[in-house]
């Protein structure tokens, strides 16, 4: 039997996604997509106080974009919005096991995804983020 290139976290999450659906009081979506390999996501948070109470995608694509994106649900709820602005793919990935290579444009999504969201929250709030300087402050 030939090994898969996917982790059993990686398979886990893609045939038991979590958080799959819409948030319908939602105060951040955000959509992101890929042109090149067609996958998209679109990422609902619930927000109060600062806190991340709920999240929930929406994703159209390969087995690796649902697994990323049911795991950055998972790790987003709870945290605060600074230390969900602290979450990059490579973690995303780590927090799978791993992802192939060639797959790794699907955690990037993931973040994408998650950064959009919070930047809809401020926006609604009337505020603005800068992203250049919360992507300095993390490690590469």
């Amino acid at each position: 039997m030939e090994q898969s290139p996917y982790s059993e976290k990686v398979m886990d999450h893609f045939l038991h996604p979590r958080n799959v659906g819409e948030i319908a009081d939602a105060n951040g979506i955000g959509n992101v997509g890929n042109p090149v390999c067609g996958d998209v996501m679109r990422m609902y948070l619930k927000i109060e106080n600062d806190i991340i109470t709920d999240a929930k995608f929406k994703t159209f694509g390969c087995g690796a974009a649902i697994s990323t994106s049911s795991m950055v649900t998972e790790m987003v709820k709870g945290k605060s919005i600074k230390e969900a602005l602290g979450i990059s793919n490579k973690a995303v990935a780590q927090a799978l096991g791993g992802l192939p290579a060639i797959k790794m444009h699907c955690s990037v999504l993931a973040e994408q995804a998650l950064k959009s969201a919070i930047k809809d929250y401020y926006k609604r709030q009337g505020k603005d983020i800068d992203f250049d300087d919360v992507d300095k402050r993390r490690d590469p």
